[in-house]
């Protein structure tokens, strides 16, 4: 054996010996484990703390989607309401159509306003060809009730100037005018005046007629 060199089995047991040292043996527990007492308080605490952070997002959870289908109900109530507006918002045309439909027409009554005896007049026809009549036309009526002593009876066909409308009217200052009911007065076939009185306000446009007449007798002209 040269000298400085050890045996080949000495130097097998000294590495041996060192990784014995350096690493743990496969028989012990690494890391090591917690006394029983001390293992168990970890797992509850950890328990612990494991339901309270679901408790937490269960709770943020629920109030995110409490705000999300509130917005959304809010979102679709609008959506649906705008809807409906948008289908039952009437167009110009619309608008016009109506003004149309609501002129005095056929079988439109009308009250009297005059002291010729009649209280209300239904509508037969508009003159001079006119599918309606506006403020200041004249129309013929048959008479639906009248006063046992007036000057028309009930049943007679009379002419009408209508002197109040329920539909708007617009005017040139930007304004406009519009009435409760629609009234009128009596005339005879020369466009005079039955009665001597006529109540209730009347419109200034009637001047554009020249219902002069009927201005002069009216209660206030607006």
């Amino acid at each position: 054996m040269a000298t400085g060199h050890f045996p080949p089995l000495l130097l097998a047991a000294a590495s041996h010996r060192r990784r014995a040292v350096l690493s743990p043996s496969s028989s012990s527990r690494w890391p090591p484990r917690l006394p029983p007492a001390l293992e168990k308080e970890e797992n509850c605490t950890q328990r612990s703390g494991h339901q309270e952070m679901a408790a937490f997002l269960r709770s943020k959870c629920s109030s995110v989607g409490r705000t999300l289908m509130g917005g959304l109900g809010s979102n679709l109530f609008g959506a649906v309401n705008s809807a409906v507006e948008t289908v039952t918002r009437p167009s110009h045309c619309d608008a016009i159509c109506q003004q149309v439909r609501t002129f005095i027409q056929m079988r439109t009554n009308l009250k009297v306003v005059d002291n010729s005896g009649a209280k209300r007049v239904m509508c037969i026809q508009s003159l001079r060809g006119k599918k309606g009549a506006r403020l200041g036309d004249t129309i013929i009526g048959s008479v639906k009730e009248a006063q046992p002593r007036g000057k028309v009876k009930k049943g007679d066909v009379v002419y009408g100037v209508v002197v109040r409308a329920a539909m708007k009217r617009g005017r040139n200052d930007g304004s406009e005018i519009q009435f409760d009911d629609n009234a009128i007065v009596l005339v005879n076939n020369k466009g005079e005046l039955i009665g001597t009185r006529v109540f209730g306000p009347v419109p200034h446009e009637l001047r554009k007629k020249k219902h002069l007449k009927i201005l002069a007798l009216a209660e206030h002209v607006v």
